[in-house]
Formats: C-alpha cells, sequence, structure tokens
C-alpha cells in the first residue's frame, strides 16, 4: 500500500518543493524539519539538474546554486538517511530522467526505496515512456507519481487510471513560478480524474499565497508550492528555515480555515 495516501488522509494535503543544496544541504535539512514542524504533509525534494527544462527562472536559479555548492545525488541521499531517522511523513523526489540514467535507473531507484523515499516525479518523463522507470519503481515500491497538464485532454482518464501515489495536476501552461492568477479549469480536470480512479490529485504551478492555496485544495486533494518557498530561501540563505517554517504555517492555516 502506498504510504503517500497518508499524506491525504485527514485533510487536503499540503506539499511544499523544496531544491536539495540551496544554499547547502545542511541547510535543506533544516528547511525539511521546519516545513514538517509547520504542517506540510508530504515533501518534494528537488534533486538539482544542469538543464531543469520545467523550471522557471525561480528554481533553475536555485538548482545552479545548489550545483555550485557541490551538491550531488549521493550527498542528497545521505541527507535523507539523516531526515528519516525521525521524519515518518511521505517524501517524494523530483528530478530528470537525465539524473536517474547517468547514476543508473536500478541503482538509483533501489537506493530510493532503501533509503525511505516515498515516490518519484520526473517531469521531462512522457507518460507513454515511463515503461523505462516503473517496473524498476514497482519492484523496489517506489511510486512513480504521473503528472497531468491542462494539455493532456483525451489523455487525462488514461494517466489516471495507471496513476500511482498521488496526481499532480500541472495548473498553467509553460514553466513553475508565481502566478498572480490561475484561469485553467481545474475543476473539469479533477472531475475526469475521479471518474477513473480513487488516487488522489494535488495541484501545483503558480501558487503562492494562502487564499490561492485554499482554491486550488478545495477543487482537489492538495496544493504544491515551489517558487514562492526557493524564493525565501534565495533571500534568506541559512536564515531561511525559520521563514519557510513561518511561511507553511501561513498557507497551512490558510488551507484549514473554512
Amino acid at each position: 500500500m502506498s504510504k503517500i495516501a497518508d499524506a491525504f488522509k485527514n485533510h487536503k494535503a499540503f506539499i511544499p518543493f523544496i531544491t536539495c543544496g540551496d544554499p547547502d544541504l545542511e541547510t535543506t535539512e533544516k528547511i525539511v524539519r521546519a516545513a514538517v514542524d509547520n504542517g506540510a504533509d508530504l515533501v518534494e525534494l528537488g534533486i538539482p539538474f544542469s538543464d531543469p527544462t520545467a523550471e522557471g527562472p525561480v528554481i533553475q536559479g536555485a538548482n545552479i546554486r545548489a550545483l555550485a555548492a557541490g551538491t550531488t545525488t549521493d550527498k542528497i541521499f545521505d541527507m535523507v538517511r539523516r531526515l528519516r531517522v525521525d521524519i515518518t511523513i511521505p517524501m517524494v523526489f523530483m528530478t530528470y530522467a537525465n539524473v536517474v540514467f547517468s547514476y543508473g535507473a536500478e541503482r538509483f531507484i533501489k537506493t530510493c526505496a532503501d533509503i525511505g523515499m516515498d515516490g518519484l516525479i520526473l517531469p521531462d518523463l512522457p507518460f507513454e515512456e515511463k515503461g523505462e522507470f516503473e517496473p524498476l519503481c514497482m519492484a523496489h515500491g517506489l511510486d512513480l507519481i504521473s503528472l497531468i497538464a491542462p494539455t493532456s485532454e483525451d489523455r487525462i482518464a488514461t494517466i489516471a487510471r495507471e496513476a500511482k501515489g498521488f496526481i499532480y495536476i500541472v495548473s498553467s501552461l509553460g514553466v513553475t513560478g508565481v502566478r498572480s492568477a490561475i484561469t485553467t479549469d481545474i475543476g473539469a480536470m479533477v472531475d475526469l480524474i475521479r471518474a477513473n480512479t480513487d488516487t488522489p490529485c494535488a495541484v501545483g504551478f503558480g501558487i503562492s499565497t494562502p487564499d490561492q492555496a485554499r482554491a486550488m485544495a478545495d477543487r482537489s486533494d492538495g496544493a504544491i508550492i515551489g517558487s514562492a518557498i526557493i524564493k525565501i530561501m534565495a533571500e534568506y540563505g541559512k536564515e531561511a528555515p525559520q521563514k519557510v517554517g513561518e511561511y507553511v504555517a501561513g498557507i497551512r492555516a490558510g488551507m484549514d480555515c473554512h
């Protein structure tokens, strides 16, 4: 049974995204703990990559800073081992297929499972090509998370039927980043997903305020926030954990008030 479902059990899930290694892994570890202490239900950890095609300038910048600081996949694995001593909520990696290939897909996925990760998101992996990774993920008990975008249209039902863990709904066309308004008909996408699967779905790309998070969570099972958190990390550096904690607490409160 997927542990990721636990994140959606009691209320709408809040899922922060954190690029590992920006400004360093010691700070990343503290940021994850601050997010968990302040109400995160599932954490997405970004493994930095030199060409993150789905990301806007904010997260691209974080990737560049993390790589410049000497962040490696193995060092991130070690950080997760430390977090898993006492952090029990589900955690997933978000990275690019190239990172997995260059590490060795079997070794990467087995290590993810061994250190206690629950899932893997590869935004540049087309649904039609997931066969390269899904059998390995299934063999090691890792959920390969599917993304559904506004352009998925005819494929939404198919993707939903085969989805594992949770479904990542991409709210807007283009790359990640803070948006003043989200105009996609999320409700229609969610209705189609729910007609085809019980797998929970959460909305990401462009959410930054408690009101936006609540609006997206009201239409789905949760909200994912990345760029707004990365901006705090970029601004405060090693002092970011407390600020991220305060931000997460505000989002959680906003999602919980009705």
